[in-house]
């Protein structure tokens, strides 16, 4: 049987040529959703990945036990939407079942739009699921339906309650905030989210939907955020965020708290601690990097885990110091949000 702690011993930790270690890797499951959100996919003529370039799970859990010898401590599974794969458990199972390199169980947290978490939460918490986020940009109906192109408001809510009356702490609602679309419900989704014992993040809008329509002067810019929040509430900067997105604030004083993740108006790619995994086994070692690393031919052509913890560490080393939203010559990633991962 491979032996991923052999095959990476003599490596050290994820450390990039710029210092920063990793111990997170995002892992999508599929491209698939169950919404077509503006910001994301178009509402028709996707093109989906071929069912046979979808990794299997045994690949899945191959990779990650790689990585978890190297040094990742936390896997996030994302989409498209996780919880379309049919064998969503088993994967949350055995992954749970992966040791870290200092022997400590490793943290499987999700992310979702909630809608099937009612008829699953229960097993996969069995399975070992520690936290979840769940999206959640509006909580009137018809704008609901007109951002996500699906009348599923209700379905969102039911997982959003699903969510708070389980044991998964913390539980985090995310929100993008959009301009003339969402922007006057600022207050009202961190109301929401308090109401069910989680905590809200809001999201500048990146330029990540699939029909490259992203325009910066119609983005609700973090200071814009945090005014609207401060006429409500009094925000105090929590400190300690090492390589966590949300910067996060107390309201009067705790215990509630809001996050902002500001990729584009205040990034914090000196801190990032991820890479991420395609559905389709690409490497990636920035949201928006335009360079991917191939791991099927490895996976699939007898190498060994020595040659997948390699092109983990090739990965690392061609991380560059930030993303460059901010610079003229910026190039959105060709693959959109749901293909990518979040």
């Amino acid at each position: 049987m491979p032996n991923p702690a052999a095959a990476v011993e003599s490596g050290g930790p994820l450390v990039d040529t710029h210092g920063r270690v990793h111990r997170d890797l995002r892992i999508s499951l599929t491209d698939r959703c169950s919404l077509r959100c503006t910001y994301c996919m178009p509402e028709q003529g996707n093109e989906w990945l071929a069912r046979s370039s979808i990794l299997s799970t045994d690949e899945i859990v191959r990779i990650a036990g790689v990585a978890a010898a190297a040094g990742i401590t936390t896997f996030r599974l994302t989409g498209g939407e996780p919880l379309l794969r049919t064998d969503i458990v088993d994967v949350v199972r055995r992954l749970a079942r992966i040791r870290t390199a200092d022997g400590e169980p490793v943290q499987i947290a999700m992310t979702t739009n909630g809608i099937r978490l009612p008829e699953v939460l229960p097993d996969l918490e069995a399975a070992g699921l520690a936290r979840l986020n769940i999206s959640i940009d509006t909580l009137d109906r018809e704008r609901f339906r007109d951002l996500t192109r699906r009348d599923r408001l209700d379905d969102v809510l039911d997982g959003i309650a699903a969510a708070a009356a389980s044991t998964l702490r913390p539980l985090k609602l995310n929100a993008v905030a959009m301009r003339d679309v969402n922007d006057d419900e600022l207050v009202d989704l961190v109301e929401f989210a308090i109401g069910h014992g989680a905590q809200l993040r809001f999201i500048e809008q990146m330029p990540l939907d699939a029909g490259h329509t992203w325009d910066r002067t119609q983005m609700v810019t973090r200071e814009e955020i945090l005014e609207k929040l401060g006429a409500r509430w009094s925000l105090t900067p929590v400190p300690g965020r090492g390589g966590a997105p949300a910067e996060r604030w107390t309201l009067d004083g705790g215990p509630h708290t809001v996050g902002v993740i500001a990729s584009v108006t205040a990034p914090f790619c000196g801190d990032c601690d991820r890479l991420r995994l395609t559905a389709d086994g690409q490497l990636r070692n920035c949201l928006f990097s335009t360079t991917e690393y191939d791991l099927v031919p490895v996976l699939r052509s007898g190498g060994d885990d020595a040659a997948v913890a390699a092109m983990l560490r090739s990965c690392v080393r061609g991380k560059l110091p930030g993303h460059a939203i901010n610079d003229p010559s910026f190039l959105q990633p060709a693959r959109g949000m749901n293909a990518i991962g979040g």
